[in-house]
């Protein structure tokens, strides 16, 4: 079976759409980074880089220094799908992601978005 086109986009086309989703709702860039800091384990330099080299987000999450071992906590739908319940791991860490930035779109505090305890 072939590959999702996502797999193959680079993570740069893609990120200005999520940090325009958070600002249209009166977030930040730098909580969309603080997401994907948490998700993924990039520094902000580190994130910068994969922009700037247009990673694909097949190696952008292949690749990310430490997953959160917490994002098994990430539940609900995206897209009409159940994170939870995506089979593809790779597929699973995007929608992680979308799910994430929707919960900060839609205004919820930043400790309940990275699971703080």
């Amino acid at each position: 079976m072939a590959k999702h086109r996502i797999f193959t986009t680079s993570f740069a086309s893609v990120y200005p759409h999520y940090v325009a989703k958070a600002e249209k709702k009166g977030r930040t860039k730098a909580e969309v980074d603080a997401i994907i800091g948490w998700l993924t384990g990039y520094s902000d330099t580190e994130l910068d880089a994969r922009i700037a080299d247009k990673t694909d987000f097949e190696t952008f999450f292949g690749s990310a220094p430490r997953l959160n071992p917490d994002r098994a906590l990430i539940k609900g739908v995206v897209c009409g799908v159940r994170v939870e319940e995506v089979e593809d791991p790779t597929m699973r860490e995007i929608r992680y992601l979308d799910k994430l930035v929707d919960e900060l779109a839609r205004g919820k505090a930043m400790a309940k978005i990275l699971r703080s305890q």
